[in-house]
């Protein structure tokens, strides 16, 4: 006869999600795991007659409910898992900061950053002998004063000639992955898969959920820590009415 032995479980494990709401979508792993709570409540209802105590118990709706934390940010967590909105790769926003520059020493007093040719928005300039700010005017720059146009190209009064700069601005790069978040109709939300993994002592468990819907991502920044994303998520069953398994080796 084969029995099943008891188990102890350390550590947070690996979880997995792969989506389901559309076809043959990729696996994504919730990287450098923290945590993670998986939460089973009932609702009981109870029947009283003329006692105080009752006569009988039933169980009525469940709600399923968990949430992780991960350390490693993953773009594919946040557009297959949560936003359920499609990602552009080789692409991304950049940003500098603090470019060294010059006002240049003739008319027109202009100049271009270093990525003017993918330039996209001005985060501001800063002289760098004194780190005050200049202004961002319209036109026709005075002393202290600046323009700048949708190419990257920053103008400049001829009274700050030669003037030391900071220049701050964003600008698109041919790497990474970008994610632009649109407005969707209510309803929309990506469903996915999830598997966690426990292993100790080389015993295993295993739960596996069919249908799962995320319902909040908090992203906490603090100064001298680490960025670590919290995923609330929910369980529902599925097409078979199977909410999932849970399996345990021997």
């Amino acid at each position: 006869m084969t029995t099943t032995s008891q188990q102890f479980n350390f550590g947070s494990g690996l979880m997995f999600g792969t989506r389901t709401d559309i076809a043959g979508s990729t696996p994504v792993q919730f990287g450098t795991l923290q945590d993670v709570s998986l939460d089973f409540s009932f609702s009981n209802k109870d029947l009283v007659g003329q006692y105080q105590l009752p006569v009988a118990t039933a169980r009525g709706t469940a709600k399923l409910t968990g949430k992780a934390k991960f350390a490693r940010i993953d773009p594919a967590v946040f557009s297959d898992i949560f936003f359920g909105q499609t990602r552009s790769l080789n692409t991304s926003e950049a940003i500098a900061t603090g470019e060294a520059q010059a006002v240049p020493a003739a008319s027109p007093y202009a100049l271009s950053v270093s990525n003017a040719a993918t330039f996209t928005d001005d985060l501001g300039v800063t002289y760098a002998a004194t780190g005050l700010s200049l202004v961002k005017v319209a036109a026709t720059p005075a002393l202290g004063q600046y323009t700048v146009t949708s190419g990257g190209q920053y103008g400049f009064s001829a009274a700050d000639e030669g003037a030391a700069l900071l220049v701050s601005y964003t600008y698109t790069a041919a790497s990474g992955s970008k994610l632009v978040l649109t407005n969707q109709l209510m309803g929309a939300g990506p469903t996915f898969k999830l598997r966690l993994f426990q292993s100790y002592n080389s015993r295993n468990a295993i739960y596996e959920f069919n249908q799962v819907m995320s319902t909040k991502l908090s992203l906490d920044f603090k100064n001298e820590d680490w960025t670590v994303p919290e995923l609330d998520f929910s369980f529902f069953t599925d097409a078979t009415n199977t909410l999932g398994t849970i399996s345990f080796s021997s």
